[in-house]
């Protein structure tokens, strides 16, 4: 029987709650499947501050890189109201985010980009635009760019530089074609990348053009499209069907996947994936903040952790059967009415945190 450790990074605000459904699928899938998790704990964000004095403790990174996987619920308290905004900007919890993205090399973010048939009315775009189901893919580039870059003050200015290079722009030009060639496989895949930059106006993004027209080279198979971003943000909520993966860099990709989660209906429901080079572990997590207004009560999705769980089961783990029946078991869940309050609507039944984990649970036993 394989074993696999897995180190849980819960975090703050709602973050405990949703990492401990999670966990319980992972549990069932690995009953289900015939493997077994073992799980070590450790400390990011405000807690990790509030314990250590750091976002990121040295403990949590080598815990992080001698794991198979790592799973990450949330960091941080309410924008503009919590008691670490006072912090200098790299002693704040989202630094410790960050930080641990580039010490595990972590340059590839998938996100999906999913409205499941019973949600579709949550989207808030009309039928005729969204059609039965829309499945799509961002790959954000993620330890380059202007989150990266330097910056600083310079009396009453202010500046932060965006920079990339080849090699960054060929290896995450490459994710994005090599996911397109995998969901061409699939019925809803069609072997396209739209590949987003500002061409017009930034000299990264020429250089970002050129360097995909060389990666697609490698893949005849696959229709590249070049688009700028303000067109992209545009088109996400007028004609989102067009799009099959959409290859971004660190902040463009930040923004837009965003907007994709709202149009399929709730940010509670959308997971994502921080890859490495093959044979590194990668780091799994819903794409929601840590939502500390409701932490605590009861009220919190779990679904997309739990989601972010089945992605772990299929990139990291090589476990794609349970990956599969985590999502199925989702799926499920969500035909038979089943809605925490994010996504509740008339007719469907309202529950809380732990019993929508129960619920998925149940469906995949």
């Amino acid at each position: 029987m394989n074993t696999y450790n897995i180190t849980l990074l819960r975090g703050d605000g709602i973050g405990p709650e949703i990492v401990r459904e999670a966990v319980k699928a992972l549990d069932a899938a690995a009953a289900k499947f015939g493997f077994a998790l073992r799980y070590t704990g450790a400390l990011i964000g405000g807690i990790a501050i509030d314990e250590t004095g750091e976002p990121l403790p040295q403990a949590t990174i080598d815990a992080c890189k001698s794991s198979d996987a790592v799973l990450l619920g949330a960091v941080g308290g309410a924008v503009g109201g919590n008691k670490w905004d006072l912090l200098p900007p790299p002693l704040r919890p989202e630094a410790g985010l960050l930080k641990i993205r580039a010490e595990m090399g972590l340059f590839a973010n998938l996100r999906p980009a999913v409205i499941y048939g019973p949600l579709r009315d949550a989207c808030p775009l009309k039928p005729e635009i969204v059609g039965d189901r829309l499945d799509l893919l961002v790959v954000r580039e993620l330890t380059g760019g202007i989150y990266f870059g330097e910056r600083g003050r310079e009396g009453d200015a202010a500046f932060d530089t965006e920079r990339y290079s080849v090699p960054e722009v060929e290896r995450i030009a490459r994710v994005a074609f090599d996911a397109a060639m995998k969901r061409g496989k699939s019925p809803s895949g069609r072997r396209r990348v739209h590949s987003v930059d500002k061409a017009n106006v930034l000299e990264t993004s020429r250089l970002w053009r050129e360097t995909v027209n060389k990666v697609s080279a490698d893949y005849p198979e696959v229709e590249l499209i070049h688009i700028l971003v303000d067109n992209t943000a545009m088109q996400l909520v007028r004609n989102p069907k067009q799009f099959d993966v959409i290859l971004t860099s660190n902040m463009f990709g930040d923004i837009l996947s965003d907007e994709a989660s709202q149009i399929a209906g709730s940010i509670g429901m959308l997971a994502s994936a921080s890859l490495g080079e093959p044979g590194k572990p990668g780091l799994y997590e819903p794409i929601h903040g840590s939502a500390p207004d409701i932490a605590g009560q009861n009220l919190a999705n779990p679904l997309a952790t739990i989601l972010s769980a089945a992605m772990l089961l299929r990139y990291s783990l090589n476990e794609p059967a349970a990956a599969d029946a985590i999502e199925k078991a989702v799926e499920t869940v969500l035909e038979s009415g089943l809605r925490t309050v994010d996504i509740w609507t008339e007719g469907c039944v309202k529950l809380g945190t732990d019993a929508m984990g129960d619920a998925v649970i149940k469906a995949l036993s």
